[in-house]
């Protein structure tokens, strides 16, 4: 069965009153992660992989250690990606959910300290890729940042939030202020209630 580029959660100007404007939607999430999608259903066709699960196709195409990825887990681990990433986004973002932020507090001191290591590791992250909350097999979070499509199912992880960090998720809004984006998703977009649910 091919996979199919999800629809967004909300409209695609829903987020332009926190930032994220419908042009950047039509682009990231219309041509960008639509491009995943087409490319990964061209590249598993007769492979051993055609008709895997995403997240199987994600873990058993990773190389770890290697910055070049095959076709396949690039554009298989984008796709996945995205997916977690439209749904961590909302148009109304409320409070954080009390669980949650305690969990933040034991693991960071405060949520600002989760907020600032969180934006320093993706202003960090050089050239393409991803910032995200995650949670181990201990159930300790910790904040990882992930070169080009590498997403936490690669190393075991589990993702709690993802924001990208390629250019073409931030440069109509924000131009080169990647810092300014961070702080703004981060304030004005995340989905709280949604990263709780996948403690």
């Amino acid at each position: 069965m091919a996979f199919t580029l999800p629809d967004l959660p909300y409209a695609h100007d829903a987020l332009e009153d926190g930032g994220m404007s419908k042009e950047t939607m039509e682009y990231h999430h219309d041509k960008h992660h639509k491009a995943y999608v087409d490319k990964l259903n061209e590249l598993v066709k007769g492979t051993e992989w055609e008709g895997k699960s995403l997240e199987d196709i994600v873990k058993g195409t990773y190389k770890p250690g290697e910055v070049a990825q095959s076709g396949i887990f690039n554009n298989a681990s984008q796709h996945w990606n995205h997916n977690q990433f439209w749904e961590m986004m909302t148009p109304n973002p409320g409070a954080m959910p009390s669980e949650l932020e305690s969990c933040i507090k034991d693991c960071f001191g405060s949520v600002d300290d989760f907020k600032k290591k969180f934006t320093e590791d993706g202003v960090g992250q050089f050239g393409s890729g991803w910032v995200w909350l995650v949670k181990g097999d201990d159930d300790k979070m910790e904040v990882l940042k992930t070169e080009n499509g590498v997403n936490p199912l690669c190393h075991g992880k589990t993702a709690l939030l993802g924001c990208d960090v390629w250019e073409h998720s931030y440069y109509i809004d924000f131009r080169n202020k990647r810092p300014d984006y961070l702080k703004n998703f981060l304030d004005n977009l995340v989905n709280w209630e949604n990263v709780a649910s996948r403690m």
